[in-house]
């Protein structure tokens, strides 16, 4: 007696909405859209030298490459630099010397961050411990050399700024070390930031105002009493004027360079 023959088993269609988000996801995952590039050139007056940069965003944003160099009327090029940038690393090379500046940053736990960089062609690196102290406005940092010279540098940062204790060589007839006390401090005045840069006896003072449309920015370095302006206007988004003086209290004449 022949076996009845069994139903055959239906079929599971798959729904066309579904199969179109699946591969409209596919798309989208492979799709990479065509980086943004933005040019800047810059032309300095007093040594007529244009200053050009190129730059891009890369991987939605995650990543930034930029190209810079310089170059004359005559068309020649000198000091190409290229570097790639991100929130974790970043990659600086110097073209003509053929050297590389590579830093990283991580964070070891909660308030306490590592930061490192290495100089290739100097064999020198430099290691960094950033720790919170009371509150993430205020923190400690521990930086030094490897391998290292001495002590190392000590910078306590705070809303208004920082300050380093380091130690430095001292003049050869004392055959000691002194310590250096150098560091930044900001104020928000009159609608503009005031700062004030200090390193031992050298100090450099600067106010800064900008709005939408312009910026002015005044500065003096003491003791040289060098004097600098500097003016910007914005037109468009695409279309600024930059100019900048730099002169001295102590000189009858002083230079202008439109940059």
């Amino acid at each position: 007696m022949a076996e009845p023959k069994s139903a055959p088993q239906p079929t599971t269609a798959v729904p066309a909405t579904a199969t179109a988000t699946t591969g409209g996801q596919f798309r989208d995952f492979i799709r990479m859209d065509r980086p943004k590039f933005r040019v800047t050139t810059a032309y300095d007056s007093h040594s007529s030298v244009f200053l050009h940069k190129v730059s891009c965003k890369l991987l939605d944003d995650l990543a930034k490459l930029k190209m810079s160099f310089s170059s004359n009327n005559n068309g020649e090029v000198w000091e190409p630099q290229v570097s790639l940038t991100s929130k974790l690393f970043s990659l600086h090379y110097d073209v003509e010397e053929r050297d590389a500046l590579l830093k990283a940053s991580f964070e070891a736990a909660p308030g306490l961050n590592f930061k490192a960089s290495h100089q290739f062609k100097a064999r020198q690196a430099e290691v960094a411990m950033v720790a919170d102290l009371s509150s993430p406005d205020y923190k400690l940092e521990l930086s030094s050399f490897v391998p290292s010279v001495g002590k190392p540098k000590a910078t306590f940062k705070f809303p208004l700024g920082e300050v380093s204790l380091e130690d430095k060589e001292a003049e050869e007839e004392e055959q000691k070390k002194a310590l250096s006390v150098s560091g930044i401090l900001k104020y928000h005045i009159l609608n503009g930031l005031y700062t004030a840069k200090f390193v031992d006896e050298n100090m450099d003072l600067r106010y800064a105002f900008k709005d939408e449309q312009m910026t002015f920015i005044p500065s003096i370095s003491m003791p040289s009493n060098a004097v600098s302006c500097a003016f910007k206007r914005r037109f468009s988004n695409s279309d600024k004027l930059r100019i900048k003086c730099r002169t001295k209290l102590n000189l009858n004449g002083g230079l202008c360079n439109y940059i």
